[in-house]
């Protein structure tokens, strides 16, 4: 606040916003480099979950990756990663939307970037409701 030097009563009662810009800049700079920092991973083992069983009103689709990289559809029904999207596309043909489900068994030995692939292989033909199944953890109970 100031006064005015006549001797008035007149207060100037204005906020200086330029020190408050200030400080967001600078915030908005720190956050915007640390930002990327925050988003990398810690390598870590992933536990084996406790988990229920698979509910659903269709029969449920599993898909395997062994730990060479190929898929399978069902046992012992081997399906090339180019052709996949078209195969489990027309599975889910007949189905409801909120039926078109897909979990992936993945070897602990497959890679990353394998599972990645099929994964998107699925999305590129329009499955989006992807899961995951693990195994029980050794002396583990199943839960209810």
């Amino acid at each position: 606040m100031s006064f005015s030097s006549d001797g008035g009563d007149d207060i100037k009662s204005e906020i200086n916003v330029t020190p408050l810009v200030d400080v967001m800049l600078v915030m908005l700079v720190i956050f915007m480099v640390t930002a990327p920092m925050m988003q990398q991973g810690v390598e870590v083992e992933l536990p084996k979950a406790t988990t229920a069983p698979l509910k659903g009103n269709e029969e449920q689709i599993v898909l395997s990756v062994s730990k060479d990289g190929k898929a399978f559809l069902g046992a012992d029904n081997e399906v090339p990663l180019d052709q996949l999207g078209v195969k489990v596309k027309a599975i889910f043909e007949n189905r409801a939307e909120a039926d078109k489900k897909i979990y992936i068994k993945g070897d602990t030995g497959a890679s990353y970037g394998d599972i990645m692939a099929v994964m998107g292989r699925l999305h590129e033909s329009g499955i989006y409701q992807i899961g995951l199944i693990s195994g029980m953890p050794e002396g583990g109970k199943k839960s209810k």
